[in-house]
């Protein structure tokens, strides 16, 4: 059965008026030879211009892994909360090796990756750590530490004595592998007093008196025998929770022991002073009870005095 016909839609010798506003390229097709005109190579060969595209761009990716690497490598010293590492100095001489206690801290802390170790510890403004401050002060006797005092947003206004209680800001501040040791200290609107150290593998500390016993183990003046250390942890627990916290009869009765220890020496546990000294006497000094007290008990706190350890805290209780 025969198909329906249908005239062509356009004749075979129609003409297309091309547009004018675009370049145009000559027909490949229609050249002679049938080579690809000038750009034509023989025998498989690459163009020049090509080769050196490709060049180009192999270098650009092997900069690109090598940086890569460095950056990972740098990601892996970074152990502690400083994030302003300067890479600049870490291909210098071992100019830290030079400080003494260097071995002590590499002991306590671990080895130093790099960056320095910074002890951040968060603190009300409300109820300063007084204790952390004498240590900060026997820490700087013994490292080179790089002390700073900073204001968290959720406090409004903060009284001069405690920006200041660090000491003057260092000058040198920026040259962080300088120092040994960060120490700093951001009043915040926090209910118990907090310290970060190692975020990666370590939890914070929390409480004055286990901040305190953290820091008075970077002095290695920790005693050896488990007795002492027993007593020593004793005394701190006792300062903490019944001359902070306790009431009156509570206090009462911490004096007359700490009048009866002060009896038989001149320090609570000999003749040394110890992490208990420092947290029963800042606890006593916080309370207001120093000018009560009895009479061993003043002597001990007048002995603190002159030390000089305890200069940072006068002035926070005015």
């Amino acid at each position: 059965m025969s198909m329906y016909q249908v005239k062509p839609v356009c004749a075979g010798d129609m003409t297309v008026d091309l547009p004018t506003c675009m370049y145009r390229i000559p027909n490949i097709h229609a050249q002679q030879g049938g080579g690809c005109g000038d750009h034509a190579l023989q025998n498989g060969e690459m163009d020049p211009a090509l080769k050196v595209l490709e060049a180009r761009q192999d270098e650009i990716m092997r900069k690109l892994y090598e940086l890569k690497a460095a950056v990972d490598g740098l990601a892996k010293t970074v152990t502690t909360p400083d994030a302003d590492l300067d890479a600049t100095t870490l291909s210098q001489s071992p100019a830290a090796a030079a400080f003494t206690g260097t071995a002590d801290l590499d002991t306590l802390l671990g080895k130093d990756l790099g960056a320095l170790r910074d002890i951040v510890i968060n603190a009300n403004p409300a109820s300063p750590p007084l204790s952390l401050l004498v240590l900060h002060g026997l820490l700087c006797q013994r490292y080179r530490v790089l002390s700073s005092v900073h204001v968290h947003s959720s406090v409004s206004s903060v009284p001069p004595q405690l920006l200041s209680c660090l000491g003057p800001r260092h000058t040198e501040s920026y040259t962080r592998h300088c120092f040994q040791l960060g120490f700093t200290l951001i009043w915040k609107d926090v209910p118990k007093l907090q310290m970060k150290f190692n975020t990666q593998s370590m939890c914070p500390i929390e409480g004055e008196a286990n901040v305190a016993r953290f820091l008075f183990r970077l002095l290695a003046a920790d005693p050896q025998d488990a007795v002492t250390a027993t007593q020593v942890d004793s005394w701190v627990d006792t300062a903490m929770f019944q001359l902070a916290e306790g009431g009156s009869k509570e206090r009462a009765a911490v004096l007359r022991s700490l009048n009866s220890a002060l009896g038989c020496s001149p320090w609570l546990l000999g003749q040394e002073l110890t992490l208990a000294d420092i947290v029963c006497a800042c606890c006593l000094l916080r309370a207001g009870q120093a000018a009560s007290a009895p009479a061993n008990v003043q002597r001990w706190l007048q002995s603190c005095r002159n030390l000089g350890h305890f200069d940072c805290v006068y002035p926070l209780l005015q």
